[in-house]
């Protein structure tokens, strides 16, 4: 039995007006538009049949809200499990910074390279491999423990581009793929017994 996994980034942590900041640890709540961006969610995996039978996020607001929205959205009620080891990255003496004075800092082609090739710019606080590994060993336990079943994880974006791994060859989704997520949007993986790694059916993809 095929066992789905949807990998969702939360909504929108700034609003119209907001000066945009590089946040990860920081735990913001949603602003309008993430709520609705969360509905929309949800709204999309029930018109797509995704409608889970678990649900996980990580332990920052953005994302149990987002979880909570769509849930509304699809007129479930299941119990959310949280993980922290799904909490955004920390983005070192660039956390909660304006974007500006990131880019000012880093330089563009830095911040091109993360959002290609999720390599780490210099002062971050981030370890590849250990995220590399949560994916993988979570992509093996819930194929265990949900065959046959569809699990929505909410997660953040810095965390969400290291997912691909589980089709056991980065270098070649990257090479297809921007690994940038959209606010709100999905992702969506889907596991065939006996195989080991997983196939990505869908990148990035959002209710209009």
């Amino acid at each position: 039995m095929n066992t789905r996994l949807i990998i969702a980034r939360h909504g929108n942590t700034f609003g119209p007006g907001d000066v945009v900041r590089r946040v990860g640890t920081t735990d913001l709540p949603l602003v309008d538009s993430g709520l609705l961006q969360g509905r929309q969610l949800g709204l999309w995996l029930q018109e797509n049949h995704f409608v889970p039978d678990h649900i996980v996020t990580s332990t920052l607001q953005r994302t149990i809200q987002t979880a909570e929205q769509a849930q509304l959205a699809m007129g479930t009620d299941l119990p959310v499990e949280t993980l922290s080891l799904f909490n955004e990255i920390d983005y070192g003496q660039d956390e909660n910074k304006a974007e500006q004075d990131v880019i000012e800092r880093l330089g563009a082609a830095a911040l091109e390279e993360w959002e290609n090739q999720a390599l780490v710019p210099d002062g971050w606080q981030v370890d590849p491999a250990v995220i590399i590994q949560n994916w993988l060993d979570f992509a093996e336990q819930i194929r265990h423990a949900y065959t046959g079943k569809t699990v929505l994880l909410i997660t953040s974006n810095g965390i969400a581009r290291f997912s691909p791994h589980i089709t056991g060859d980065f270098s070649a989704f990257a090479a297809k793929h921007r690994i940038k997520i959209a606010t709100g949007a999905a992702c969506v993986f889907e596991h065939h017994p006996p195989a080991r790694t997983w196939r990505c059916l869908q990148w990035n993809v959002k209710k209009i």
